[in-house]
């Protein structure tokens, strides 16, 4: 059954989600700068690009995410008591979909840990010896391809969980009012 101290563990979860996402967006675009002027060799500048484009991205979602969670809290404790009927018709259907996007993102994220395992495979000569002293653009992008669908899919199947859980509490609740 559903209870104000769920919504509320939910939603600061999701915040806390939201930062991690910005925060670990900020440090890759950092790293992909400091790549980019201070090591300029071909592994450094194909570890950039795709750091500097996941991590706007990650940035973007996490403020996204941070930023909307307190009043998302504060508007489903408030309709938990005064608008029960605001779960069923607003965030019920705002939770399904937000579970299917989270599926959606996980697909992508595999997506992209495979293109990453491929293009490292593809460049499997250069793996041996010192990293950053040879190799290719595309090894760097299959490096930085596969470390950044691994962080941001342990994150996403996380969320993934966490509103799985949520959206079955608040079927709960909805069936029983």
């Amino acid at each position: 059954m559903l209870t104000k101290t769920d919504i509320e563990q939910y939603f600061i979860a999701e915040k806390n989600a939201g930062l991690f996402f910005l925060v670990a967006g900020i440090v890759a675009i950092v790293i992909a700068i400091v790549l980019l002027v201070f090591l300029k060799g071909n592994i450094s500048k194909g570890l950039a690009w795709p750091l500097i484009i996941l991590g706007l991205l990650q940035a973007i979602v996490g403020y996204t995410v941070y930023n909307g969670s307190d009043k998302r809290r504060i508007d489903n404790i408030y309709a938990f008591d005064m608008n029960p009927g605001k779960l069923k018709t607003a965030e019920l259907p705002r939770m399904q979909k937000a579970v299917k996007s989270i599926t959606v993102f996980l697909s992508l994220e595999l997506l992209t840990f495979i293109a990453g395992i491929i293009l490292l495979w593809m460049n499997r000569r250069f793996l041996s010896g010192s990293l950053f002293s040879a190799g290719t653009v595309w090894l760097g992008v299959g490096l930085a391809l596969v470390f950044q669908s691994l962080l941001m899919a342990a994150a996403d199947f996380t969320a993934y969980r966490r509103g799985v859980q949520y959206t079955g509490q608040l079927e709960s609740f909805v069936n029983k009012n």
